[in-house]
């Protein structure tokens, strides 16, 4: 499928007028322009109670919008009227997903300045993105929140999960094997793009993963000028016994001020091809000369770490969501979906904004993917409410399962869904997949 250039998707018409009632200005950031480029990337850090960055970071910003669509809410009254009130950003990103991949609307840097609160500013920026996505043909948004409890309202569910972890290295010990190959210190540039190459050949793999982009990769190793304790980030690749590189980890060590030899090594990204890359790696931070704790985050929350422990109890994870999805065209992305069992339902799925309103009978095919018809019949067309649904979801709670990583017996459980016994259980079983979802990065 031929993807649209996100930069000349039309600005929702609908949220411009609300806006524009408010007396607010909705627009296009051109990169090009300094001026506005500049305040954009000053408006975003002011969003993420960052540090006013200095005119080498936003430099440093620049290549990382390269071909995405920057778009700003203006408030001309304002003392720093160059100066957005709120921001979006997006690109199409491939989402891998069951039976292959997905073109994905990747929504980030969603700010609202303080001043400019509940004015229903987020609302028109969100719906506009959502609506601008359908209109250039992308089934699926996505995005990572900073809050939990923000986009639930527009559609999006939460869709992968990923874990923290902190281990105590005087008492964990190691019972991994012993790797056959060997581990090399990289320089900063460098390791960003080990990265990357490590990135890009594993993430058709799992499912959950997007694809990344040279600035994320500058960033997580300190390249990136400006970049939060970039002067103190390492970074180190695994080889294995041919000489192949399938592992590579980025991390920083904090000192203790009570006991030097406690010092705490903080992963800030950890990514291996193999299992034999990953736990070599662990075992590097693990075993780490003056080193008494090892917090790692953004990990799978099926990450085997407690097996290649002496003692399992020495690691204590946390859990939360991550990843949140919201389906725009239901047809599309059940096309792609591989299933593990037959399936024939009928979905009643509630969409305020009626991207993927109405009743749809969802089937297997006989290669094994998803098809979605209205129940009326009529392929790609919005379901007809007159068929008797054998489940009755939202659509954020259907996001939430399309991956997999969620039980619909879960959902019914928690009256987020209603429907039979039976027709759950073979939902269930035919979006079961074998490993847990996991998107390794934020956007």
């Amino acid at each position: 499928m031929i993807q649209p250039d996100v930069r000349t998707v039309e600005l929702d018409r609908i949220s411009r007028e609300r806006l524009r009632s408010a007396g607010l200005d909705y627009r296009r950031v051109d990169p090009s322009d300094e001026a506005g480029f500049d305040g954009f990337i000053r408006a975003v850090a002011r969003g993420f109670i960052e540090d006013e960055p200095a005119e080498r970071v936003v430099a440093g910003s620049r290549p990382g919008q390269v071909g995405r669509r920057m778009i700003g809410v203006y408030d001309e009254t304002s003392p720093q009227a160059e100066l957005p009130v709120a921001t979006v950003g997006s690109w199409i990103a491939p989402l891998t997903v069951p039976g292959g991949e997905l073109p994905m609307w990747a929504v980030s840097e969603v700010t609202v300045a303080p001043t400019h609160r509940r004015r229903g500013i987020a609302r028109a920026m969100l719906e506009g993105e959502l609506r601008a996505a359908a209109s250039a043909g992308v089934p699926m948004a996505g995005l990572t929140a900073s809050e939990a409890t923000i986009y639930g309202r527009y559609g999006f569910g939460p869709a992968t999960w990923h874990a923290r972890w902190t281990v105590d290295t005087r008492r964990a010990g190691w019972a991994g094997a012993e790797p056959s190959g060997s581990l090399q210190y990289l320089d900063r540039e460098a390791t960003a793009e080990a990265l990357g190459r490590l990135h890009e050949r594993t993430r058709h793999a799992r499912i959950g993963e997007i694809a990344g982009w040279p600035v994320r990769w500058r960033q997580l190793s300190g390249a990136k000028p400006g970049e939060p304790h970039g002067e103190g980030v390492r970074g180190v690749r695994y080889l294995d016994a041919a000489g192949e590189m399938r592992g590579a980890m980025v991390f920083r060590i904090a000192g203790s001020e009570a006991d030097w030899a406690r010092s705490r090594l903080e992963i800030r990204h950890l990514i291996g091809e193999t299992a034999e890359a990953r736990a070599a790696l662990w075992r590097f931070a693990l075993q780490h000369d003056l080193v008494g704790t090892v917090a790692a985050g953004s990990r799978p929350v099926d990450e085997p770490l407690p097996w290649l422990l002496a003692d399992a109890r020495a690691a204590t994870r946390t859990v939360e969501d991550h990843g949140w999805l919201r389906i725009l065209d239901l047809p599309a992305v059940l096309a792609v979906r591989r299933l593990a069992a037959p399936l024939d339902i009928v979905l009643r799925v509630a969409d305020p904004l009626g991207f993927a309103d109405g009743a749809w009978r969802v089937e297997s095919a006989a290669d094994g993917t998803c098809r979605a018809v209205s129940a009326g019949g009529a392929p790609g067309t919005p379901g007809t409410t007159g068929a008797e649904a054998d489940i009755e979801i939202g659509v954020a709670e259907l996001s939430s399962l399309y991956l997999g990583g969620v039980a619909a017996r879960s959902l019914a459980e928690a009256g987020r869904l209603r429907g039979d016994a039976c027709a759950v259980a073979q939902l269930d079983a035919a979006l079961r997949i074998d490993e847990e979802p996991f998107l390794s990065i934020m956007y």
